[in-house]
């Protein structure tokens, strides 16, 4: 036997390093799509003399076989590349072909790489940038044709200093040019998809599913996927199938709780995939329009009733699904807000108590508290309104059809959500409470310019009748009832909005079952003074009264009333307002603004 014979051939650990990265592209759904070959000859004149590798529109990597990278590098060189296909960079055609330019070259490299910060795949070499401009490529070329190339993009490609992109002609007479960018975009659409359900546990991984996915799984996926109106909520809210909790709280369909941002629906129904879409559509709704919140002092059930014929009506007009048996559906009913149904509704209470919601008979499936143990806090304001906006511009751009007039409207209410209770009472004071305006007079000549004290000039003063027309009343509920949290917030708004306004003094009427005047107290000390006696019922109007009839009330100042709602019925001839907690109502009709503090 020879002595060659004998010696163990050479380890190609340049190949294997290769091979592995491209095994690491190919895990990743999406890019496996683009049908990207390697060419790695020693006598390939298109492999770059530095950097790692080219691609050419013929879907050929092509890199030297002697270039040595590790594993991760070479992976995300080939993913790099495969997009420049997926994107349509090297787009493959017969016929003459004008290379790129360098603008060219470095804006399609940026969006690649600007692309893998977000769909990251292997490890990007540590000499880049860490961060890309907006913009596509036609833009940022045009940008750095005019403006030159920044130096921290000239180099961005994976062939070093050299193109990492070439159009060839095709040469392939018997086959038609491909197009990789459909077959890219389709296969980036699952992996997303793919990668939704996995973030919400009903995969494992992107490719091997945990379990078939249910009836309803696939319904909240179809949202993520095909539908971008309620894709943004669907993608955030959680599905809780639980037979045994769904029979202890009486779930005979499904119900929705969207403070806690989860829809609970009973495995055991047998409904097809379109029928899910449209119970899913229709908890969800209800909770992104935030229905609960809107119902104020209506009754809970026929309010829900009243809701379920408006969006029973909007998902029918949508086609949205297939609409089960037994749901609430009348044409008569079909163009109102939930607020015309219920008012058309209250009238007969005996038959809307015998109709059935999703969740059953005399049941609404709007939930009031989660059903689960408590989850962690989301402003759910701002994810719902969020969520459905961006779901209705996306909806109008890819132009998916017409939607109902009064969903379009409600989803542009949230758009514009109303003002939080402090911002309207700082509009109320300014509209009703004067700022105090100074004059100027050359009998108090000005101090500040003491470096030209031969030229006079004109000082500013408060007149005394300017400073006692600036003022305002405050009439007080000082009963037991009254909750100290809403005695500190409302009289902390009034202090700071007063002092921001000059005003000096408000006029004080502290009230429990009898009126006790305080007289002009600052604006800063008005907390100071206040005990909560809790002396029995409280009657404010003795105290309105005290306050309109004092001589050195100014006519035209406001008054502002804090209570808590256990009153009498107030008159107050002159501009007024009220400061009532969250949820309270006040026992008689206002006739002017109520701010509701949270």
């Amino acid at each position: 036997m020879s002595r060659g014979s004998r010696q163990k051939k050479k380890r190609d650990v340049a190949g294997e390093a290769f091979i592995e990265g491209m095994r690491l592209m190919r895990a990743n759904p999406a890019l496996n799509s683009v049908p990207l070959t390697a060419c790695r000859h020693e006598d390939c004149r298109l492999a770059p003399r530095e950097g790692l590798l080219v691609v050419e529109s013929d879907g050929v990597a092509h890199a030297h076989p002697d270039r040595l990278a590790e594993p991760a590098e070479w992976a995300w060189a080939l993913a790099h590349a495969a997009l420049h296909l997926g994107f349509g960079h090297v787009p493959a055609a017969r016929g003459e072909r004008v290379q790129p330019d360098r603008a060219d070259l470095a804006a399609r490299c940026a969006v690649v790489n600007r692309f893998l910060l977000t769909f990251p795949v292997g490890r990007a070499p540590d000499d880049l940038p860490a961060g890309y401009p907006d913009g596509d490529e036609d833009r940022l070329a045009a940008r750095w044709r005019r403006d030159g190339i920044p130096l921290a993009y000239e180099r961005c490609g994976t062939a070093g200093g050299e193109p990492d992109q070439l159009l060839l002609t095709w040469s392939h007479d018997q086959q038609q040019p491909p197009d990789w960018q459909p077959e890219f975009a389709h296969a980036l659409t699952r992996t997303m998809s793919a990668a939704m359900d996995v973030a919400g546990g009903r995969r494992d991984t992107l490719t091997g599913e945990k379990e078939p996915l249910r009836p309803w799984q696939r319904a909240l996926s179809w949202f993520i996927s095909a539908y971008p109106l309620l894709g943004g909520i669907a993608a955030g809210i959680t599905l809780v199938a639980d037979a045994e909790l769904a029979r202890a709280h009486g779930i005979s369909v499904a119900a929705v709780n969207a403070e806690a941002g989860e829809i609970y629906v009973n495995p055991m129904v047998q409904l097809d995939d379109e029928e899910w879409r449209f119970v899913l559509a229709h908890e969800m709704l209800h909770a992104a329009l935030r229905h609960g919140d809107r119902r104020g002092p209506r009754d809970p059930y026929l309010f829900n009733v009243a809701c379920d014929y408006v969006v029973n009506a909007w998902l029918r007009e949508m086609n949205v699904g297939v609409m089960p048996e037994g749901l609430l559906y009348d044409p008569e009913l079909t163009g109102l807000s939930a607020e015309e149904v219920y008012d058309r509704i209250a009238g007969d209470l005996r038959r809307m108590r015998r109709l059935a919601t999703l969740r059953g008979k005399g049941l609404g499936d709007m939930l009031g508290a989660p059903l689960g143990p408590p989850a962690d806090h989301v402003d759910l304001d701002e994810f719902y309104r969020r969520g459905l906006c961006q779901g209705f511009d996306l909806h109008e751009r890819q132009e998916r059809g017409l939607l109902p007039a009064g969903l379009v409207e409600e989803i542009r209410a949230l758009s514009h959500p109303p003002l939080p209770w402090d911002a309207r009472l700082a509009r109320w004071f300014d509209e009703f409470v004067p700022r105090p305006e100074p004059l100027r007079t050359y009998a108090r000549p000005s101090r500040r310019q003491a470096a030209t004290p031969d030229i006079p000039r004109a000082g500013r003063y408060f007149p005394p009748e300017e400073a006692e027309r600036c003022t305002f009343g405050v009439v007080l509920d000082t009963s037991g009832s009254m909750d100290r949290t809403l005695l500190g917030k409302a009289l902390g708004a009034i202090a700071s909005y007063a002092e921001a306004r000059d005003v000096p003094a408000a006029r004080v009427v502290f009230c429990d079952a009898a009126p006790y005047d305080a007289g002009y107290l600052p604006v800063t000390e008005i907390a100071g003074r206040v005990r909560v006696r809790g002396r029995g019922g409280t009657q404010l109007q003795p105290g309105v009264d005290l306050l309109l009839r004092a001589a050195d009330f100014p006519a035209g100042a406001p008054v502002l009333v804090i209570t808590d709602g256990w009153c009498d019925v107030l008159r107050v001839r002159r501009e007024h307002a009220y400061l009532v907690p969250q949820g309270r109502r006040l026992p008689f009709t206002p006739r002017g603004p109520v701010f509701h503090v949270r």
